[in-house]
């Protein structure tokens, strides 16, 4: 089994990932922090040296490659979904679950961490709420595309048991 779970930046994925492996007693990924390691750069130093659409392909590539994987979480990053029929290859290869969380939500968990994210480093808060408002427009097609849909609240307790209630029935038992 595998679990993509996807979403904005900010929206939880990394956070609820680790404790949704935890609790189901699976494997965790982060699909952007092994490219970094995979390729020796960080994710701002490709998109500065190679541009969006190299580190897409990256993107995708390693995506593919979690077809190696069985019983793991995979949290994806904000735009892995949105390229290169990402989130069909998903669906056909795993469970999705996007992780709906709103605007100001991810505002507020962004705002800190500008410097490490590419596409909002040089943004002001107003900048950034209408970044992030524009973004999800624009990904939402691809979000809903998910096998499951969870509305993220301030600290996504509520989804990590919700989640792992309905994965509980597709687990082999040991």
């Amino acid at each position: 089994m595998r679990i993509y779970l996807i979403g904005f930046m900010g929206s939880g994925k990394s956070y609820l990932g680790k404790a949704l492996a935890s609790q189901l007693n699976l494997n965790y990924l982060d699909l952007d922090d092994w490219l970094e390691k995979e390729e020796g750069r960080s994710i701002s130093r490709i998109f500065s040296e190679s541009g969006e659409m190299e580190f897409r392909k990256l993107e995708a590539q390693y995506l593919r490659a979690t077809a190696q994987h069985q019983n793991i979480v995979i949290a994806t990053g904000g735009g892995t979904p949105c390229y290169f029929e990402n989130m069909d290859w998903a669906n056909e290869n795993g469970v999705t679950i996007y992780l709906n969380a709103s605007p100001r939500l991810i505002a507020s968990r962004l705002s800190g961490e500008k410097s490490k994210r590419p596409l909002i480093s040089s943004l002001n808060d107003e900048e950034l709420l209408n970044f992030i408002k524009n973004k999800l427009a624009e990904r939402e097609s691809f979000y809903h595309q998910a096998h499951l849909q969870l509305d993220i609240l301030e600290d996504g307790t509520e989804a990590i048991a919700e989640i792992a209630l309905f994965l509980k029935r597709f687990i082999p038992k040991a």
